[in-house]
This record gives structure tokens, C-alpha cells and sequence, in this order.
């Protein structure tokens, strides 16, 4: 007895020593919160401070940013939750189903997630998070500690560390002495591509369905281990705005419980309790949509969260202070101030409300396993499906928590055709891969996969579709049966190609990304490739144009021939044949000329101020990460005094570039040299209508002035619109981002790989009716299929156009991508079509 009396003393003794050691935020860094921004080390080390001074946090460190900083979670809780946290979780799982066993009722607390600054340049929300954290911690706040009693918190202090640390160190940088409120001023105008996105200019706000990112993979792990009850994601806007919070505006999903969206405006009503007693602006159900399933708030949603977003005016052009169009001066200590307080009610009303929160997440996801909402209840993507695209999708559906398999028996079902937008009969087979609705992640689940998503209110904030099947380029079915599924699913291995041999030559199926790994591999490993330009059948089995052909001829003066290429396929599971002789059954012969060489690609690419950084982000990433190619980079403004003839291929990422007319006679006598010219999305209307290019709007002058007239039409029959139907209006000529089903010429080589449609997602309006002197590859008709919304105008606007173009010229090339084919890095399909462009269009 004497000496467990001793121990809990010492115990005791030891806890009052740290907490006498804790310091506040003001105490502890250099600067009181508010008069300047914390660079992301000592934010860091704030936080390891107070989990080494408290002994109800536990720090976790939960993976590394690409630029090697650290990634953390913070969980804090009572001493009694703190001493059985692990046990807390785990029972969560399994109100969700997610882990094996029956809940324990005296384990069940509120679980409340607070993101801070994914967007790194709305960078008060990551100075708050040091305040909250504090007052959470602090011994002397009794308010707090009743709150913990049944609550755990997990707070993320900074989701986009590379992006903070970009906009902080640039801000200390060119900060005056005193703060400068004047937005015209140097401290409000950060340079392009700002702190907003991570290394690799992505968007972290729109990844956490995709997991492109390192920090969104790493994030959702961990978000994975906990499945929170509420999630907040705490942002900046526009620094003239008031606050916004939930509850959020329309449109919701239909998918979205009504629990969800009642708790969203119990939430907001606390939060303005707050706001009103300190007289501060704010809004609600305003601009900021719960639709799109990759964002911080609705990710969390259709995992049985109440996903929230909160938004304060600020971001990069507040700085410290700013003057707004009202004359009063918004501070860098008020904007923390505004989220410090969101943080602490939203805190405040999840503990006040903590058994109904734990009720409404368990029958949440009971109602998902035994009772899915959706019409479809079973998704049949087809084994017969490139084994490429197969292992891409299932590992897409493994990092989201989607469970898949197979059919337990073969079985017909009446069924959505996704390549057709019709009703049909399938036959569900063996190998098939079988997605069934019945499962803890239903939501999610039917939010990816469903071929359309009803949108009930156009006004829409971002894309509008995002069907997992046309992203990947499978083909696919969704049935509203129930068809039971046995887990696991590995997509048939390729046949091992026999140790040690050394055939005539080796063939290569071309029709995923893994193939297009292949090729940067073994082009790098000195390989010389030829890619077939039509079909031909050889040693008994068929091979469509795009097969690659790795001859010995071509390479007998590399010794480690054999070697790369079947350390390569191995690498990238890439389908293989070796063949022991050229001779062909029927078609070309392997020597022939339509066995075209791969001209190893010399990859230039402009960044910089007139591209948009998301956009040449996505280039950027495809090359590095997806490709594993190499590539230069010059900014845009350097075009004309690049010297081109270092490369082969250059590429404009979407952006709008001021091509003077010696930029412009240089490219094209550079493409008629044998350069390829790719422009992605708005790059290609800075090629319309300019000498040496065959980009226009309308194909004849007919038809411009057609348009005109019926555009001059349209304006004089608005004339007296009343105001408030404007905006109404200007929706039917916008397209926020929908799918299109577009025919595709899979006999030119920026087709290969890819049947005779394919599924693009367009996020522009651009419209060029079929253009002349050009190959038109992917092309609308007249009859358009379209999942998603877009503006009836804008919609009438892209029947008859071409989407993908490729110009002759010389002995090279331009490629006219309308549509971005890598658009936020998840259309998998499009870096297939994109790959096409690299290494075989225009040869």
C-alpha cells in the first residue's frame, strides 16, 4: 500500500511540475499571436512543447510533406479518456462497423476533428490552432476540462506545411516594420504560385476523395484510425467577407442525412451566439455547397461526419492588417480571434451533445451496411477491363476504405450501362470485380461510383461530376440488385516470362498507365522502342496498334537489354510477350515502317505567372511522380530566348500567354523541324487564330456570324431582365465542370490504347467547331451524352466541336487539348490519352 501511494504521489507531483512548465502561445514564441505569422518550425514546436508539458495531449507525427516536414496530429482529452484513448477509438470503429466486436457504452465520447490552413496562404487558421490547443490544455480553464470530460479532440494544426511555410517565409520577408494596411502595399501582393498549394501546386481542399498527394494519403490513414464525429475545416476567403459558417449552402447531396444537416445549423447557431455578443459580421447557407465528394467538408460527410467548412476573410492579401471597403482595418489578431472562437463552441456544442452524436454516427452507418439510399446497390466493373486500369481503380477504392470482390456465383442482372447511358442486361462473371453497396462506407461508396449525382440546385461550387468509371476508363454497369460479394480481387498476373531468355523481340501491351511507366523506364534505361502503328496478328495472338516493340535488332548494342526490359516489367506488371520472330500472320512485319520509332522525349514545360499554378502543378506531378520521367521547367516569360532545340516536345499548361509574333514564328518553325507542341485546356486560345495555327471557333464565316447573331439575339431579349434573375441567367452559360462522352479516333496515335469513345471532364467553355487541316481525335456530336451539369448555353455551344486536335506541320506537331486530360491529377484515362501525346502524336 505504502508504495502505490508513493507512486500516484510521484505521478502527481510529476503532472503539477508540467503543467507548471506549460506556456501559452504569447509566452512561448518570439511574438505575442496576432503581430506576425509563425514559421512553421516554431509551430511545431509549440505544439511539441505542450505535449511534453501536459499530460492529457498525445502528439502524433503522421508522415512527412514532399519538402520533408513533419505532418501532426494532436489528441486531447480528460486524464480518465486520455488513460483508455486507444479504446476509445477502437470502439468507434466499431460503432461504424469498421472493426470487429460489440461497443462498449462506457467508451462512447464525442470525437470532434478541427483542420487548420490546408490552404497555406489562410494562414490565421493554423495561428489559432496554437490559442485552442492551449486553452484546451490550460489547467486553470475549467470550462475546457468539462468539455473533455466526454469529448476527445484531434486537431491538425497545419494540413499544408510546404504551402504555409511558402507564404509565411515570404510574407517575414517583405513585411514592413509596422504593418501596412494599404492593399496596393508589397506585404499584400504575394507572388505567384503563393502559399495556397502544396509542393507540387495542388489543391489539397480538393484531394481528399483522390489521395494524389502525400499529405492527403497520409491524412486520410490516420483520419481512418479515429472516423471523428465532427470535422471542421478551417479556411480564409476573400479579406472584405465576413465569417462564414455552417450551416452550408445548397446544393447538399441527396445522400446527406437529415441529422447531418439539422446538427450543421446547431453548430452555426452556437457559433453566432459568439459572434453576435462581440459584434462581429458573419453569414451562413452562402456560396460554400456540400456536393463535390473531395472536400474537407464533404469527404468527412459521406463518412458519417458532420463535415463543416469555416471561412474567414483574409488569406494572402490581409497580411497583418488591411483596410476594407468599409473603412475598417481587419487584423491578423482579429481573424485569429474569429477562428479561435468557431473552434472552442464548435468544441463547446459537440460535448453539450455528445450522446446524440455517438447514437446518430452508429445508425448512420447501421443504416449504410443493412440499407444503402442509393437506386444502385451493386457496381460490376468487368474483368475483361485492362489488368492496368483494374489494379489503378482497386487501389483507389483500398486507400477510401471501399470494400470489393468477387460475385459469389455467376448471375445476370438488368443493369445502368455506363458506356451508353442505357438500361441493359449483364452477365456478372468470375472474374469480374463486384463493389456492393452493403458495407460500412455505403455513402462514399455510391457518391464515387453513381453514374450521375442529382444535383438540386445548379448554383454550384465546383465540378459536377467525377463517376469513378468514366475517370478510370472502365467498363462498367451499376445494377439496383443486391448481389452478394465474396472479398478479394487480384486482377489475372501476366504470364512470367521464361528466365534467361532472349527472344527476337519482346512486345508490350499499351492501354494503362502502368504501360506508359514502362516505356519512361525503359527509354531511360537506353532502350530503343517502337510502337505499332496498326494492328497485326503474330505467332497466333492478335496485337492492336499502340503494342510497343523492343526488337534486338534495334538494340544489339546494348549488352543489358534483356535485363531493363524485364526488370521494368516486373517493376510495372506490365503484360509481356517475347517472340521469336518478326514475320507477322497477317499485318506488318516488325520490321516494317509502321513499327514507328519512339523519338525519346526532350520534355520542356513553362510555369510561372501566365500559367495557373494547379494546372502546370498537374504536368508537373505527371511527369515526376506518375511518369517518373524527366523534364525542365522555364518560366513563360523566358519563351523567346529559350533555345528549343534542346528539346522535342514542349508543353503550355492551361494558362493565358501574351505569344508576340517572334514567339510565335519561332515555335512553328521549330515544329516544322519535328517539334510537338501540347497546349491543355485555356493554353489552346492562345494558338486561336495566330499564323502557322489551325485553331479557330467556327469552322466557316457562315457560321461566326450566325453565332453573332444569335448571341446579339439573346442580349437584346435580356434587356429587361429583372436584376435579380442575373445570375440565374449567367448559370446557363457556365460549365462548372461535367463529363462528356466523346467519339475518339483510336486509329491516330493519340488515341491508341483507348476504344473508340472516351468519357472527358470538362471544366471550361471553350467550344471549336471541327477544325480543318487537322486530325480530329476526340470530337462531340450532335447528340451529346453528358453526366454532371452544365449550362443549357454552354451546352448548345459544344455539340459539333473537336476536343482533342492534332496539326501536321513539317516534321512535327501541335496537340490541341481542349479538355484537361490531368485535370487535379484522378482522371486516370486522361494520363493515358496524355501519354499518347508525349510519346506518340505526331510521329
Amino acid at each position: 500500500m505504502r508504495k502505490t501511494s508513493w507512486l500516484t504521489l510521484a505521478l502527481l507531483l510529476s503532472g503539477t511540475m508540467a503543467m507548471a512548465q506549460l506556456k501559452s502561445p504569447d509566452q512561448f514564441l518570439p511574438h505575442r499571436l496576432g503581430e506576425t505569422f509563425t514559421p512553421h518550425d516554431m509551430l511545431v514546436d509549440y505544439m511539441e512543447h505542450v505535449a511534453a508539458n501536459s499530460s492529457i495531449v498525445r502528439l502524433t507525427r503522421y508522415g512527412l510533406t514532399n519538402q520533408k516536414r513533419p505532418l501532426m496530429l494532436l489528441a486531447i482529452s480528460s486524464p480518465e479518456n486520455m488513460a483508455r484513448l486507444d479504446a476509445i477509438r477502437q470502439n468507434n470503429l466499431r460503432r461504424a462497423g469498421l472493426l470487429d466486436g460489440k461497443p462498449d457504452p462506457s467508451l462512447d465520447v464525442a470525437i470532434v476533428w478541427l483542420s487548420f490552413s490546408v490552404h497555406g496562404n489562410e494562414a490565421a487558421g493554423s495561428e489559432a490552432s496554437m490559442q485552442v490547443v492551449y486553452d484546451l490544455v490550460n489547467p486553470a480553464n475549467t470550462q475546457s476540462a468539462n468539455w473533455l470530460k466526454n469529448t476527445v479532440v484531434l486537431i491538425d494544426p497545419s494540413l499544408n506545411p510546404d504551402g504555409y511555410s511558402r507564404y509565411s517565409h515570404w510574407y517575414r520577408n517583405v513585411a514592413n516594420l509596422k504593418p501596412d494596411p494599404n492593399p496596393r502595399a508589397r506585404e499584400h501582393r504575394e507572388p505567384w504560385p503563393g502559399g495556397r498549394v502544396n509542393h507540387y501546386m495542388f489543391d489539397l481542399n480538393r484531394d481528399w476523395a483522390w489521395q494524389t498527394q502525400v499529405e492527403s494519403q497520409q491524412r486520410i490513414k490516420i483520419y481512418y484510425d479515429w472516423m471523428p464525429h465532427v470535422h471542421a475545416d478551417v479556411h480564409e476567403q476573400f479579406y472584405n467577407n465576413p465569417y462564414y459558417f455552417a450551416p452550408a449552402a445548397q446544393p447538399y447531396h441527396t445522400y446527406i442525412t437529415q441529422w447531418q444537416r439539422d446538427f450543421q445549423t446547431q453548430i452555426g447557431k452556437n457559433h453566432a451566439r459568439y459572434f453576435d455578443s462581440n459584434g462581429w459580421l458573419y453569414f451562413t447557407r452562402e456560396v460554400f455547397d456540400l456536393f463535390y465528394p473531395s472536400y474537407g467538408d464533404t469527404y468527412p460527410t459521406y463518412n458519417g461526419s458532420i463535415g463543416m467548412t469555416y471561412e474567414q476573410g483574409g488569406h494572402s492579401r490581409a497580411g497583418r492588417a488591411i483596410v476594407l471597403h468599409n473603412a475598417d482595418t481587419l487584423t491578423l489578431k482579429d481573424r485569429v480571434m474569429h477562428h479561435h472562437s468557431t473552434a472552442l463552441s464548435t468544441i463547446e456544442v459537440s460535448s453539450q451533445n455528445a450522446a446524440q452524436l455517438v447514437k446518430n454516427f452508429d445508425d448512420y452507418f447501421t443504416k449504410s451496411r443493412t440499407n444503402p439510399p442509393g437506386i444502385y446497390k451493386t457496381y460490376i466493373i468487368k474483368g475483361s477491363n485492362p489488368r492496368g486500369k483494374l489494379l489503378g481503380l482497386c487501389e483507389l477504392l483500398k486507400k477510401n476504405g471501399i470494400t470489393y470482390g468477387k460475385a459469389e456465383t455467376p448471375v445476370s442482372a438488368k443493369a445502368y450501362d455506363y458506356q451508353t447511358g442505357k438500361e441493359t442486361t449483364v452477365k456478372i462473371e468470375a472474374n469480374d470485380l463486384v463493389i456492393s453497396a452493403y458495407q460500412p462506407r455505403a455513402i462514399l461508396t455510391q457518391v464515387l461510383l453513381d453514374p450521375n449525382s442529382e444535383l438540386v440546385d445548379s448554383n454550384t461550387y465546383d465540378i459536377t461530376s467525377w463517376t469513378l468509371p468514366y475517370a478510370h476508363g472502365v467498363e462498367s454497369y451499376a445494377t439496383s440488385q443486391r448481389i452478394n460479394v465474396k472479398a478479394g480481387y487480384d486482377p489475372a498476373t501476366p504470364a512470367a516470362l521464361a528466365a534467361g531468355s532472349k527472344p527476337y523481340a519482346y512486345l508490350a501491351t499499351w492501354n494503362a498507365m502502368n504501360n506508359a511507366r514502362f516505356l519512361s523506364e525503359v527509354l531511360q534505361g537506353g532502350v530503343v522502342v517502337r510502337f505499332a502503328s496498326s494492328g497485326f496478328r503474330l505467332e497466333g495472338k492478335a496485337y492492336p496498334a499502340g503494342t510497343l516493340v523492343l526488337t534486338r535488332a534495334d538494340n544489339r548494342k546494348n549488352d543489358k537489354f534483356d535485363e531493363v526490359v524485364q526488370r521494368a516489367a516486373r517493376s510495372h506488371q506490365q503484360e509481356i510477350t517475347a517472340v521469336s520472330t518478326g514475320f507477322a500472320d497477317s499485318g506488318r512485319d516488325l520490321g516494317s515502317d509502321a513499327m514507328t520509332l519512339v523519338n525519346t522525349p526532350k520534355i520542356a514545360v513553362l510555369s510561372g505567372e501566365n500559367t495557373f499554378d494547379n494546372e502546370f502543378g498537374q504536368v508537373w506531378y505527371y511527369f515526376e511522380q506518375d511518369l517518373r520521367y524527366p523534364l525542365s521547367i522555364f518560366d513563360a516569360g523566358e519563351l523567346g530566348g529559350l533555345n528549343l532545340n534542346d528539346f522535342n516536345v514542349l508543353i503550355l499548361p492551361e494558362g493565358q500567354y501574351n505569344l508576340d509574333d517572334a514567339t510565335l514564328d519561332k515555335l512553328n518553325t521549330w515544329i516544322n523541324g519535328g517539334g510537338r507542341l501540347i497546349a491543355v485546356g485555356y493554353a489552346v486560345s492562345s494558338l486561336e487564330d495566330k499564323k502557322g495555327f489551325s485553331l479557330t471557333t467556327y469552322a466557316t464565316e457562315d457560321a461566326k456570324t450566325s453565332a453573332n447573331k444569335a448571341r446579339d439575339e439573346d442580349m437584346l431579349a435580356r434587356r429587361l431582365m429583372r436584376h435579380e434573375d442575373h445570375s440565374r441567367d449567367w448559370i446557363s452559360g457556365s460549365n462548372p465542370g461535367s463529363v462528356f462522352k466523346l467519339r475518339l479516333d483510336n486509329s491516330h496515335p493519340l488515341g491508341f490504347g483507348l476504344p473508340d469513345y472516351y468519357f472527358s471532364l470538362k471544366t471550361n467553355s471553350l467550344h471549336y467547331q471541327h477544325l480543318k487541316g487537322v486530325s480530329n481525335v476526340g470530337t462531340t456530336g450532335e447528340d451529346l451524352m453528358i453526366s454532371g451539369f452544365i449550362g443549357s448555353k454552354a451546352r448548345a455551344e459544344q455539340k459539333n466541336t473537336t476536343v482533342f486536335g492534332v496539326q501536321q506541320k513539317g516534321q512535327g506537331a501541335v496537340i490541341y487539348m481542349v479538355d484537361n486530360p490531368l485535370f487535379r491529377g484522378f482522371w486516370e484515362n486522361g494520363k493515358l490519352l496524355f501519354s499518347n501525346a508525349v510519346f506518340f502524336a505526331g510521329r
